[in-house]
């Protein structure tokens, strides 16, 4: 009994200090989990009804608890628990009660709390994926029903519930069940029913399941499920959702003009219009989506907003490729800007970036005229006298068009129109730089350069702070000593320099100042005749970048970010020379190492690991190439140990790169392997059998890699005859399994085997060396007698190959051995084609 008070005051407290949020969900789940099973420890043989309608009340309860905080697996033993309670509590009201009408109270008692029993145990079915049970328990949920027709929402929205969450986990077989299940529900009992904007949704959502499942397939049944919503309750979701259905289905203009007809009267705001226009532009339907488009203004005349209905209309023109319509469309907005129809503010911006995106897209195509069109087009908007800081950038874009088209005088007039709105700004300054080696201006160019580092070093309080960061001065300095030297005006680039090296020493300021030297380098150092040494200047540039980004990790103004940014700078361009120096192996070698030392402290992405993987391949493979070149000794050693040291490292990559994705097609394990037989067979390294020792066990070791070995194992300073013996012995097993034997490929490598077998010249060879040597020839009679295709040279190297071997084993007296191989010789000669007679 103690205990039992004791449990129920448990209980009750974990009820009130949840109550008073001291507790979490998962606590009382655990409080309530301790009082029900000690009220299970103290039920006797027959305990009062009062007992267990409290035990079934704290079960259910324990159970949903454990439900309702994600561990449904706890809670199937309190809910079977539940059940067994109700049996015994209806048992024990019917032990008690013979009158019938007594029995049916009783009954419908209980009931309730089954009800109640079975939609958690569904709850719980459904958050452990048990879907057969979960479809029982609703079943039986529904079968009760029209004893408790008040359940009828519950239960309904119960299912809505189970479709919501096995949509969201995209089980939508089940999740198509559920929301049929809630539908059907729903119109049980028109009385408790869950009103139509519940059904409609629940509709909407099945339309979508389908929609998502598979459009081709369920399309009829989205397309019903959507209409049938829409009858229920006019909602514009329904309205969006079934213009989606149809455009995917490729319903006819026609219809989806019908379906939007249906919803003209139906209040929606003019983003979800604008939404849906765009939804058929994007999907290609033109005449439709314009004329809807068209239609929007009457609904909003009265709304400030129409503006976005114009943009809309522009953008999608410029998508479509008719700029000719879109001009006329910004034409007419110009002329209303000035006749009282102005675009709101934000309106407005949004025109103006539209206009700049169009210029800067024809700029990148280098069609100057053409964006200067689009450029006056946003200038038309500024009134005469304007000082506002984006008409500042406007000018100094059509400056650079100007420049570009060689209409210096322009230029500089635009210019002049940037300085009067933003005359601080260091890309006014950067513009007046332009316009200053373009005339040759040696001095006005020297200022502009002084003027933009002094605002380098202290950005103007009144730049934009979007555009101005602290690498811009560093980063147009490097671009202001470019400039000059593209423009051959070397004195005006070397000072920018001297004045990034003097003025800005922090890590940012001098990677653009290394950058910078690099690019003046590369003209130097690509020229036909160039010298040595601009190429060891500039392979010392890269080590410079390279070690001051091992520095910086304790500068505390150069982030991460901006570490990242300089290494993909220097790694791509150490790339790019080590590409262009195809025809000197060494600096080739040199900037392939560089990369990827560089690429180090970039974060290892996919594109950058197999960047990675690609310079140490590379360099490994010139490695390899240089040792097969060298004369002495020791530098062939040398060059094929550094060409390990690459495999090894490239190894680790490509083991990282490979949980990246499927890379079944890349032949890097190839490569590896062959580039690793190599070095170390020619450095004769004793691990090498050890190696092969696992080649030999892979089932997908192509044909072509095997012969290279044999080829490998015995070029010199390597001769490895056993290693070589037994990757042609594998080859020409490869060979006997094809479909169809290439009879060509396989002589070849046949030739190989013999030739290692059989050295010619040897009279005393083992028996078991002969037997193994006559098993190929006989290999090769098969091959030949079953195709016209054997080369007629290897046929004839075959039969005198026999024939000799015969004439060897005669010399010693061995005349039964010298016969057999004498004769086998001449089997080959039938298969001759025109040399027959002359052997015969």
């Amino acid at each position: 009994l103690q205990v039992e008070e004791s449990a129920v005051s448990l209980w009750n407290w974990a009820v009130t200090k949840h109550t008073g949020a001291v507790i979490s969900d998962e606590q009382r789940a655990k409080l309530r989990f301790v009082a029900c099973r000690l009220i299970c420890l103290c039920e006797g043989s027959d305990p009062p009804e009062g007992t267990i309608r409290r035990q079934i009340l704290m079960s259910m309860k324990t159970g949903k608890g454990w439900i309702d905080i994600g561990k449904a697996g706890l809670a199937d033993g309190f809910l079977e628990n539940a059940v067994i309670s109700i049996e015994k509590l209806y048992a024990k009201l019917r032990k008690g009660s013979e009158d019938e009408a007594d029995i049916q109270v009783h009954r419908a008692d209980v009931e309730k709390s089954l009800f109640k029993v079975l939609s958690y145990q569904a709850e719980s079915a459904v958050a452990q994926g048990d879907f057969q049970k979960a479809v029982t328990c609703v079943q039986r949920c529904k079968d009760m029903l029209m004893k408790l027709p008040k359940e009828t929402c519950y239960l309904s929205i119960l299912c809505y519930n189970f479709g919501v969450e096995t949509y969201e986990r995209k089980r939508y077989e089940q999740s198509s069940f559920w929301l049929s299940r809630s539908y059907d529900i729903g119109k049980m009992d028109m009385k408790y029913s869950v009103g139509k904007e519940m059904q409609a949704k629940v509709l909407r959502l099945l339309a979508t399941t389908y929609f998502e499942w598979d459009c081709s397939q369920y399309l009829d049944k989205a397309l019903r499920a959507i209409s049938l919503a829409n009858q229920e309750n006019l909602h514009p979701a329904g309205f969006f959702l079934k213009v989606k259905i149809l455009l995917k289905s490729g319903a006819s203009d026609e219809d989806i003009n019908s379906a939007l007809a249906e919803f003209t009267q139906l209040e929606m705001s003019l983003d979800f219009c604008l939404n849906t226009a765009k939804l058929l532009l994007e999907h290609g339907r033109e005449s439709v989506g314009f004329d809807f488009l068209k239609s929007v203004p009457e609904r909003f005349e009265s709304s400030p907003d129409l503006g976005k209905i114009t943009l809309l209309h522009i953008e999608f023109l410029l998508q479509n490729k008719r700029e000719l319509l879109a001009k006329q469309k910004i034409e007419e907005v110009i002329i209303g800007h000035y006749t009282g129809k102005q675009l709101l503010p934000e309106a407005l911006n949004q025109l103006h970036i539209i206009l700049w995106d169009r210029a800067a897209k024809h700029y990148e195509e280098k069609n100057y005229s053409e964006a200067l069109h689009w450029y006056n087009y946003s200038v038309s908007f500024y009134t005469p006298g304007q000082i506002d800081q984006n008409l500042a950038k406007l000018q100094r874009n059509m400056a650079s068009c100007y420049l570009h088209l060689k209409q210096v005088d322009k230029a500089k007039e635009a210019v002049k129109q940037a300085e009067r709105c933003d005359p601080n700004s260091i890309f006014t300054k950067f513009s007046v730089y332009k316009i200053a080696v373009m005339e040759n201006d040696t001095d006005k160019a020297m200022e502009a350069v002084i003027e933009i580092g002094k605002l380098a070093e202290k950005p103007s309080e009144h730049e934009d702070k979007l555009r101005m960061d602290k690498n811009t001065g560093s980063n147009l300095l490097s671009l202001a000593a470019q400039i000059a030297l593209e423009n051959d005006q070397q004195i005006v680039a070397i000072k920018a320099l001297e004045y990034l090296s003097e003025h800005l020493q922090d890590c940012q300021q001098l990677f653009a100042a290394l950058k910078c030297l690099v690019r003046l380098m590369l003209s130097k150092v690509m020229a036909e005749n160039a010298e040595k040494r601009w190429v060891l200047v500039l392979l010392y540039l890269f080590s410079a970048a390279h070690k001051k980004l091992a520095e910086s990790f304790t500068e505390e103004k150069f982030t991460g970010d901006m570490r990242i940014l300089e290494a993909h700078w220097f790694r791509k361009v150490a790339w790019n020379l080590a590409v262009q120096f195809k025809d000197s192996p060494e600096k080739m070698r040199d900037f392939f190492v560089l990369s990827f030392k560089l690429s180090q402290f970039c974060p290892s992405d996919k594109a950058v690991l197999i960047a990675q993987k690609t310079c140490l391949l590379m360099a490994a493979a010139v490695d390899l190439e240089m040792g097969r070149q060298q004369v002495t000794p020791s530098e062939q050693a040398e060059l094929f140990s550094e060409a390990l040291q690459h495999l090894q490292t490239c190894k680790e990559v490509w083991k990282v790169l490979k949980l990246t994705g499927d890379f079944a097609k890349d032949p890097t394990d190839t490569l590896l392997l062959l580039y690793e037989f190599e070095a170390r067979s020619k450095l004769n390294d004793p691990t090498l059998h050890n190696l092969m020792e696992s080649v030999w066990e892979q089932p997908q070791i192509e044909i072509k890699t095997l012969e290279i070995i044999a080829s490998l194992a015995m070029e010199p300073p390597a001769r490895y005859p056993v290693l070589c013996k037994k990757a042609l012995k594998s080859a020409l097993n490869l060979h006997r399994k094809q479909a169809v034997i290439d009879a060509v490929k396989f002589s070849k490598c046949l030739h190989s085997l013999i030739n290692i077998s059989l050295p010619t010249g040897l009279t005393d060879l083992d028996t078991c060396v002969l037997q193994e040597v006559w098993d190929y020839f006989e290999d090769a009679l098969s091959v030949v007698s079953s195709t016209d295709a054997y080369p007629e040279m290897e046929i004839l190297w075959l039969m005198t190959r026999a024939w000799n071997t015969g004439i060897f084993q005669y010399t010693v007296g061995k005349y039964k051995e010298a016969e057999q191989w004498c004769g086998l010789g001449m089997r080959f000669l039938n298969h001759l084609g025109a040399l027959k007679k002359s052997y015969e």
